[in-house]
């Protein structure tokens, strides 16, 4: 799925299998279902670049697949055998890639915390976007993102916040990073998802 060149980009929506109609799709292994009773609460937004600092290439699809060579670069090392994936990834150019149906438990947080409540998998989405903490993300990521935001709003009720990974796992991680736009976000997601504190227009 990308943005087009030019007019009014068309509504996304989330099918009832809780897949984008229309994005690319690769079926990533890690996931599990959902707790029973488990409802959809949160977004969580993400950064990721492999090689750090480095865009394109297949890298991140490969670690989302469990198929990354840890030897293809010095800095895969740590990440053989991780498990990880997000549902969805925005690349720098637009393209959405989903890997995991919002209806199941991505593993995408780790060890997390929500408003006092622990395993952030259970009950939120993970949404990665291609970028670093030391470089500014893309108009058109930001785009995709509030389509998305207003698809997953839509298909979901119950979803109710929005935070970033180092607001839910502090200790451990600094994504989505310093240059993504509050303000810019903010202006085009939904009204009634809360905001971390001390984002503009959180209460």
């Amino acid at each position: 799925m990308r943005m087009p060149e030019r007019g009014a980009a068309p509504r996304l929506s989330v099918d009832a299998a809780g897949w984008i109609a229309g994005a690319r799709r690769i079926a990533s292994p890690h996931f599990d279902a959902r707790p029973d009773g488990a409802r959809i609460e949160l977004l969580v937004l993400h950064s990721i670049s492999l090689p750090p600092g480095c865009f394109g290439g297949d890298a991140i699809e490969r670690l989302f697949t469990g198929t990354l060579d840890p030897a293809a670069d010095a800095s895969f090392a740590p990440l053989a055998g991780l498990r990880v994936a997000a549902h969805v990834v925005i690349a720098r150019d637009g393209a959405a890639t989903q890997y995991v149906s919002f209806n199941d438990r991505a593993w995408h947080a780790g060890a997390s915390e929500f408003e006092g409540r622990p395993r952030c998998n259970d009950y939120s989405i993970g949404l990665e976007l291609e970028g670093t903490d030391h470089a500014p993300f893309e108009a058109v990521q930001y785009d995709v993102l509030a389509r998305i935001a207003a698809a997953l709003d839509a298909a979901y009720p119950s979803l109710r916040a929005v935070r970033r990974h180092s607001d839910i796992a502090p200790a451990r991680k600094t994504d989505p990073g310093p240059y993504f736009d509050w303000p810019r976000f903010v202006r085009a997601m939904p009204a009634h998802w809360s905001l971390p504190a001390g984002v503009i227009g959180s209460s």
